[in-house]
């Protein structure tokens, strides 16, 4: 029976951003603002973000045509597309086509933008305690989303990434926050499930989340992919790219 999934699935997380490095000062200085001078949509890659896409790139090179994608779906922010871009060139896939989605752009956060932690206590003193109690599944800072939103615009990419890519093989790059509401989705979490995940860490840069199509004839589960791998890092480690996990520099506190 055809699948209605595609035959491989990857997701990833873009490469070190340069944001991080402002996020770092004003955390370092106790700022409670960090000092950007783009909006969160244009962060470029950082110069080890660059080496990191390029490692994942040419790691994809190297695997069978049939183990390489065939599209890439992508944030439109420009951190993300770098990375696409750097991978799709370094990995010389000719084929592959490239779409931007704004569904899987980064978690928006509202009036909490570019604060760090110490300057959402001092000035949301409220909203602080609210998020403390309500927790980050669920709270919604004004002007923002919660993961719920983020994981209701990724409902309806998952509709269109089985209607138009049924058994193709399919990259997506995105963010920390999208990485881990994509799990939620496909491996039918509970909240308390991926929030166990998320209190593990956050997502490395250029890390890769695997899944496959059921194989005929495997014992299958209601989910509809198979699980292989949560944050692959084979690629960076054997190109000596330092690895990074920082959460985004709007983010200072995880989003």
């Amino acid at each position: 029976m055809e699948t209605r999934w595609p035959a491989a699935l990857w997701v990833v997380r873009h490469g070190q951003s340069a944001g991080n490095v402002a996020r770092d000062a004003a955390e370092a200085a106790g700022l409670e603002t960090i000092d950007l001078a783009w909006r969160d949509i244009d962060v470029p890659l950082s110069d080890l973000g660059t080496e990191q896409s390029i490692a994942l790139g040419q790691w994809w090179g190297q695997q069978p045509v049939d183990a390489q994608p065939e599209v890439i779906l992508c944030s439109p922010y420009i951190r993300a597309v770098q990375t696409a871009r750097l991978v799709a060139e370094h990995s010389r896939l000719e084929h592959v086509t490239l779409r931007l989605d704004e569904r899987l752009r980064e978690k928006e956060f509202g009036i909490l933008d570019r604060l760090t932690k110490f300057g959402i206590q001092q000035q949301h003193a409220q909203l602080h305690e609210q998020r403390t109690h309500v927790g980050k599944f669920y709270f919604r800072p004004p002007g923002g989303e919660s993961w719920c939103d983020v994981i209701l615009r990724l409902r309806s990419l998952q509709e269109m990434v089985t209607r138009e890519y049924a058994g193709r093989r399919v990259l997506v790059v995105a963010h920390q926050v999208i990485v881990n509401c994509m799990r939620y989705l496909i491996e039918q979490m509970t909240e308390e499930q991926i929030l166990a995940i998320d209190r593990e860490g956050d997502v490395p840069n250029c890390a890769v989340t695997i899944y496959r199509a059921h194989a005929e004839g495997e014992g299958r589960t209601d989910q509809a992919m198979q699980l292989v791998q949560a944050n692959f890092l084979a690629p960076l480690h054997a190109a000596n790219a330092a690895v990074t996990s920082e959460p985004d520099a709007t983010t200072a506190p995880k989003p």
